[in-house]
């Protein structure tokens, strides 16, 4: 029987989600398994002493109905998972294995940032955006469990550069304006190949100049266009359009909840008892309809005030993204 992948150093494999757990262990992987699964690409993530404590807040309270997991499970989650990080500074190797999206790409950022200050004796990555024999890559959980030797082989060192960028780019992401985030976007990242794209696709979900909409909102409203759609159908078909994919079932349910809850909602229920997600009837309302075509801005329906990152957009003036410039805007 052929030696385990990773039997040559003890080793510590860190993902942002559960979907490689077994995968390598039936690839006959046999390093331990560090899963950080926190969406930073949506909500609060604050450089402030209780920014652990806002992020379980506000998961509990968008996803709370799905998870079943209230404040105090959130918290100690959260806890865990960060002192799991940081005892990864006394492991012999860490191997973390990322995509290409936001989602991966900030979760990068913040084990870069952590390990800067604390570095283990080996760091390695593996950061992958396509696969061979996949037409529509869009994470490493549709890499056959055979194939997962060839991208541990093809894993690199990280750098003590490469750490000081994904610190710089935390930093960013927690600042109160989305300035050093665009600069990134724009510019991209030394070292980093694949996050300049997911930082320009992060900063796309701030209200856009021309009509106010997120890039996710504004998809949303296009595929309701079209006429009432269940909710499921809704996240299939946006992820068929979304140029990079990001969005989990439960992330996009919280933000049609608050396409619903604005003061005049852009999405409705036509029905007036909506089955549970996802099979809940969604349809574009006339409000809806003058955002989309150009009469009306996104804003002025008093949408529920949200976070990005370090940037808070209330319902007023905020910061908004210019795609055509690449670059962010206070309007």
């Amino acid at each position: 029987m052929a030696p385990a992948p990773d039997s040559d150093v003890p080793t510590l494999h860190v993902r942002c989600g559960s979907d490689l757990h077994e995968k390598l262990r039936r690839a006959g992987f046999i390093g331990e398994y560090l899963e950080y699964a926190d969406p930073f690409c949506q909500g609060p993530v604050l450089a402030t002493p209780d920014w652990l404590a806002r992020r379980a807040a506000f998961v509990a309270g968008e996803y709370g109905w799905f998870t079943n997991r209230e404040l105090a499970e959130e918290t100690r989650l959260r806890d865990a998972a960060e002192r799991a990080l940081e005892h990864a500074a006394h492991q012999p190797r860490v191997v973390i294995w990322v995509e290409h999206d936001s989602y991966d790409q900030l979760f990068l950022a913040r084990c870069l940032a952590q390990f800067q200050a604390t570095p283990p004796r080996l760091l390695e990555l593996i950061a992958v955006d396509h696969h061979p024999g996949i037409t529509r890559f869009t994470g490493l959980g549709q890499v056959p469990d055979a194939d997962l030797p060839a991208l541990w082989r093809a894993r690199c060192v990280v750098t003590q550069a490469q750490m000081q960028a994904g610190a710089a780019v935390w930093n960013a992401l927690r600042a109160a304006t989305p300035l050093g985030l665009a600069h990134f976007a724009r510019n991209g990242v030394p070292g980093l190949p694949l996050m300049g794209p997911a930082l320009r696709r992060h900063c796309q979900e701030l209200p856009g100049m021309r009509d106010g909409l997120s890039e996710t909102e504004r998809l949303v409203l296009r595929i309701l266009a079209d006429g009432p759609l269940a909710a499921g159908r809704v996240f299939h078909e946006l992820q068929l359009r979304e140029a990079l994919p990001w969005l989990g079932d439960i992330m996009l349910a919280a933000i049609l909840a608050r396409m619903k809850q604005a003061r005049e909602p852009a999405i409705a229920s036509p029905d007036m008892s909506p089955a549970p997600w996802p099979r809940a009837i969604l349809a574009i309302t006339a409000a809806g309809r003058a955002v989309l075509a150009g009469r009306r801005d996104y804003r002025d329906l008093g949408p529920p005030a949200r976070w990005l990152g370090g940037v808070h957009i209330p319902a007023a003036a905020c910061w908004h993204w210019d795609d055509a410039a690449g670059t962010a805007i206070w309007a």
